[in-house]
């Protein structure tokens, strides 16, 4: 392979060695190979502290939340409740009322389109979306325009995969009601400023929703320094369980939304004539909660926070760097979707001669994990002229050593492919 100046990377500011033995999984062989697991933009792996205090709860505590005054229930509320403040904290909320649990971004997103959107939206009111967006930040808007007859208007992409923010400007009107966009594409991996489509959306009257579901995990979020209207994301891609996530809003917005599921805890009175509701922010979280997956993801979040995430976004950069270098210097035929200025360190792919569902299939049998598919973001990848890629995605816990095993699987794949 290309001979790279390993004293010229930077190197991570923590020992990851001892990082990774806190993952059980990446100690485990798949098809009889060390695994190397590359697909963390779709999830990523768990440490001993999430499993752990996951594990503890149904050990030890076991019970349901708000509704009883014996011990048990007393400390799984207790536990739920710090798990919100540890969230607060992560993204830098003003007050506890503003974390809705959610089941991930998807339903938080569904939660604002069905909640805010139905009671403040009309036909002709626009909303704006990006080219790159998950379908979950797609879809609920569709749904909404069948409910009420709103516009949706796309914001298109440059050629390296970044936001076309010229096009933003001209289609940001006063008819632009809402601005529902992600913070990192999960496709292409493109960073969009945040702050200056905010600042413009709000100089016009408009609100924004953000979704962070891939920044989070890589980059500190400060929700009151962005002023974001909504922020929302998934606790699997942060290291935390699958079936939770969060929905930030701002208090006053939140108070004003009508509740959108019925049912157990987002009551305050029930009668057969009428039901009056709790208040933040339970009032957005009907029924039963994910009350173990909570409490594992506020020990993501301060898993996290510990490590420190400007360092984990060093490392990461690295790995970008290092992987794309590689990949270009040994695969003939490649073409990589997505080259913005200070991408995240995800890179998608098309290689000359192979499917990417082959790509995927035939890697997994020497032990290295990609994502093959459209992504859930078919109106971009199509956009770019395919319908599938291979996707390759980094974490803190990825290594050099990892990525040389995955270019030479991808060689290794290209020669019995050709």
């Amino acid at each position: 392979m290309t001979v790279i100046d390993f004293e010229a990377l930077k190197q991570p500011d923590y020992d990851i060695q001892a990082l990774r033995a806190e993952f059980p999984i990446l100690q485990r062989r798949v098809n009889g190979q060390p695994l190397v697991y590359l697909d963390n933009a779709a999830t990523s792996q768990k440490p001993l502290a999430v499993i752990q205090a996951m594990d503890d709860y149904y050990r030890n505590t076991n019970a349901n939340i708000h509704r009883g005054l014996h011990t048990l229930s007393q400390e799984a509320t207790d536990a739920h409740e710090e798990a919100r403040g540890k969230l607060q904290k992560f993204i830098n909320a003003a007050s506890h009322k503003e974390i809705i649990f959610t089941r991930g971004a998807t339903e938080a997103i569904n939660l604002v389109a069905q909640s805010w959107g139905r009671a403040n939206l009309k036909a002709g009111d626009q909303v704006l979306v990006s080219m790159m967006e998950h379908h979950a930040n797609i879809v609920p808007w569709q749904q909404l325009r069948e409910q009420l007859g709103i516009e949706i208007k796309v914001i298109p992409i440059l050629e390296d995969g970044s936001l076309d923010m010229a096009v933003y400007q001209q289609l940001l009107t006063e008819k632009v009601k809402l601005v529902a966009i992600t913070q990192v594409s999960n496709a292409l991996g493109s960073v969009n400023p945040i702050t200056q489509i905010i600042k413009e959306a709000h100089d016009l009257g408009a609100l924004v929703l953000v979704d962070g579901a891939q920044a989070v995990p890589h980059q500190t979020v400060d929700v009151q320094a962005l002023d974001a209207d909504f922020y929302v994301f998934s606790g699997h891609k942060m290291y935390g369980p699958t079936g939770i996530g969060v929905l930030y809003g701002k208090e006053a917005l939140l108070e004003a939304m009508p509740p959108w599921q019925g049912g157990g805890d987002m009551i305050d009175i029930v009668t057969f004539e009428q039901t009056t509701y709790a208040g933040l922010p339970h009032k957005f979280e009907a029924g039963t909660p994910a009350i173990a997956e909570a409490i594992g993801l506020g020990v993501a979040a301060d898993w996290l926070l510990d490590l420190g995430l400007g360092k984990l976004a060093a490392w990461e950069h690295s790995l970008l760097h290092y992987a794309t270098e590689q990949m270009q210097a040994e695969l003939p035929g490649l073409r990589i979707l997505g080259e913005a200025p200070g991408k995240a360190a995800v890179i998608s792919f098309v290689l000359e001669g192979a499917h990417a569902q082959d790509l995927g299939l035939l890697t997994d049998q020497l032990g290295v994990a990609i994502r093959t598919g459209h992504h859930c973001a078919m109106p971009v990848l199509h956009h770019l002229g395919v319908d599938a890629t291979a996707r390759a995605s980094f974490a803190a816990y990825n290594t050099l050593e990892e990525v040389d095993i995955f270019v030479a699987a991808l060689k290794r794949v290209r020669e019995m492919l050709l």
